[in-house]
């Protein structure tokens, strides 16, 4: 582990902690270096139907990729929804009133019901807004490894946003690449 400072246009100082090999030694077949190669993992995982509002499932997420995510000291972890009307975000892990407070941010941001501009109403007067939600938020998230464990902050977890009055259960692919 290599710790060294940089400084950034402001003159700002910031420690950064970095693990990597050195590319020179992996080409070259008089080294005695041995360098771990990377490896995938992928598992898809099934979350039961939530209430509409926001969700913090980082505990349900690490639970059913503990043992691969272990064998990973650095790597990316990316999740990604098999959904159009719910999305994923990371934001905070321990009030709850926060989730409550951006369940009424988007309701506010937008509209729904008969007064609603949208002409996309098949399937449901709380279809498109559920579509426009996940937009803005997103249904993909991409989570640093270090050490075996997800490398976010400690006020940080995973949510899952349920845009939907009649939500059905979630699919989240999670793909692990790292050494």
């Amino acid at each position: 582990m290599q710790v060294s400072s940089i400084c950034l246009p402001a003159k700002v100082p910031v420690r950064v902690k970095s693990l990597h090999t050195n590319p020179a030694t992996v080409n070259d077949p008089t080294s005695t270096a041995k360098v771990a190669a990377p490896k995938w993992a992928q598992k898809t995982i099934t979350l039961p139907p939530l209430k509409r509002g926001c969700h913090l499932i980082t505990s349900k997420i690490v639970k059913e990729v503990r043992q691969e995510l272990s064998e990973y000291q650095c790597g990316l972890a990316h999740l990604f929804l098999h959904h159009t009307s719910a999305s994923l975000t990371i934001n905070e892990n321990y009030d709850y009133d926060v989730r409550d407070d951006t369940e009424t941010f988007l309701n506010g941001m937008v509209p729904e019901g008969p007064s609603a501009p949208w002409k996309h109403t098949l399937e449901g007067p709380d279809d498109m807004p559920a579509h426009i939600k996940s937009s803005m938020f997103g249904c993909a998230l991409m989570i640093p490894i270090s050490n075996g464990k997800l490398n976010m902050g400690t006020w940080q977890g995973i949510w899952l946003c349920e845009h939907r009055d009649y939500p059905t259960p979630r699919t989240v692919v999670v793909t692990l690449n790292g050494i």
